[in-house]
C-alpha cells in the first residue's frame, strides 16, 4: 500500500493497524518486530517509524500458527508444582512453543498432556500458560502458568523484569575469552539485525536491553582462555546474553549465530576440550535461577537447575585443567 496524504507523518504500526482491520495493533507491533513489514523495501523493525507521503508498505504476514496445538506425552523434569503453576527444568532442544517448521515436540503439547485441561492463551495466539521463553537450545529453568489469575500476575512481573517485585533470573554461559573486569554491565539497545533475519544485533534504534554479569571462574592458558560468567537480566529481549556477550568481544562457547569467528579457536583447546566444545552443538547458556512471587499465596519461590550433562562435562574438564596446570 502507498501512504496518502492523510497518513502521512502517522506512526508505522498506527497507519497499517487502521488500514488492516483484521490485524490488532499489537499484532501489527509483533510483525514489526519480526521484520515482517517493509517500506520502500528496506525492513523495518521500529512499530513508532514515522511514514511519509507515498512511501511503500509492505506487509509479508506468516501463515498463522497452529490454533490447536495437541497434547503430547513428552516427560517433563518437574520442580514444582500446584493448582496454579508448574516449575520445570527445560531440556536442550526443544522449543518452547509451536510454530512454523516446529509444530510438535514442543513445552506447550508437553504441557498440554501432562496438565489434562485447555491452558490460558496470550493475544488470541495458542501458546498455553507461556509467560516467558528459551531459545531452544538453551537449557533451565521455566515456569508457566496453569490458570488465567496466574498467568496475568506472572506475566506482569516479567514485563516489570524485576526492576519494583522479586523477579529474578541468573544464567550460567561459558564464554571465549577473558573479561578485563570481573563484573560488569552491558547497556545496548538490541533489534533485529537487517542483514540475517535469525540474528539480533545492538542497535541505535533498538528496544532497551541491559545485562549484568559477574565472572564466575577463569580457566586456560596462554594460547586460549573460556570464562564461566554469571548473567543476571534487567530486560528480557530475544538472545540477549548472547549478542551482549558477543557486543563486549566474549561470545559464548559454541554459539553457532554469535561465535562463528570464533570456530578457529577451538583448535587451540587441548583434545580433551576441543572434543567436548565441539560436541556442544548448542550455545554454552543454562538458566540457572528463578525466583518470582506466587501469583495467589504471595509467597517468594526460587527453584534452580544443575548445569545439564553436556555444560557439566565441560565445566568438570575446565576445572580439571586449571588443576593440573595450576603453577
Amino acid at each position: 500500500m502507498a501512504v496518502t496524504a492523510e497518513q502521512a507523518g502517522g506512526r508505522l504500526d498506527a497507519v497499517l493497524a487502521k488500514a488492516l482491520p483484521a490485524f490488532s495493533r499489537n499484532r501489527i507491533k509483533d510483525l514489526i518486530l519480526a521484520g515482517a513489514v517493509a517500506i520502500n523495501g528496506q525492513t523495518a523493525t521500529e512499530p513508532k517509524t514515522k511514514v511519509k507521503l507515498s512511501d511503500a508498505l509492505l506487509l509479508a504476514a506468516p501463515p498463522p500458527e497452529d490454533a490447536d496445538p495437541e497434547p503430547e506425552n513428552i516427560p517433563l523434569a518437574i520442580l514444582y508444582e500446584d493448582d496454579e503453576l508448574i516449575v520445570i527444568d527445560k531440556p536442550v532442544g526443544m522449543v518452547v512453543h509451536p510454530a512454523p517448521g516446529s509444530p510438535h515436540g514442543t513445552l506447550v503439547n508437553a504441557l498440554l498432556y501432562h496438565c489434562k485441561s485447555s491452558l490460558p492463551g496470550i493475544n488470541g495466539v495458542k501458546r498455553p500458560g507461556i509467560v516467558h521463553r528459551l531459545d531452544k537450545d538453551t537449557s533451565g529453568v521455566m515456569v508457566a502458568a496453569k490458570t488465567e489469575r496466574a498467568m496475568a500476575h506472572l506475566a506482569a512481573q516479567f514485563a516489570d523484569h524485576g526492576r519494583t517485585g522479586p523477579l529474578h533470573r541468573a544464567y550460567t554461559a561459558f564464554a571465549w575469552g577473558q573479561t578485563q573486569q570481573g563484573h560488569g554491565t552491558v547497556d545496548a539497545p538490541l533489534g533485529r539485525d537487517p542483514n540475517n533475519r535469525l540474528r539480533q544485533a545492538v542497535r541505535k534504534d533498538g528496544r532497551e536491553a541491559i545485562t549484568h554479569y559477574a565472572v564466575e571462574a577463569r580457566f586456560g592458558d596462554e594460547g586460549w582462555a573460556v570464562t564461566k560468567i554469571r548473567c543476571e537480566l534487567e530486560t528480557g529481549r530475544t538472545h540477549q546474553i548472547r549478542v551482549h556477550m558477543a557486543h563486549i568481544g566474549h561470545p559464548l562457547l559454541a554459539d553457532p549465530l554469535y561465535a562463528t569467528g570464533y570456530a578457529t579457536k577451538v583448535n587451540r583447546l587441548p583434545p580433551n576440550l576441543k572434543a567436548i566444545v565441539t560436541g556442544l552443538g548448542r550455545q554454552a547458556l543454562h538458566a540457572a535461577e528463578l525466583g518470582f512471587e506466587h501469583p495467589v499465596t504471595g509467597d517468594e519461590m526460587f527453584f534452580d537447575a544443575p548445569l545439564p550433562p553436556d555444560l557439566s562435562e565441560l565445566a568438570e574438564a575446565l576445572e580439571a585443567y586449571n588443576r593440573a596446570h595450576m603453577r
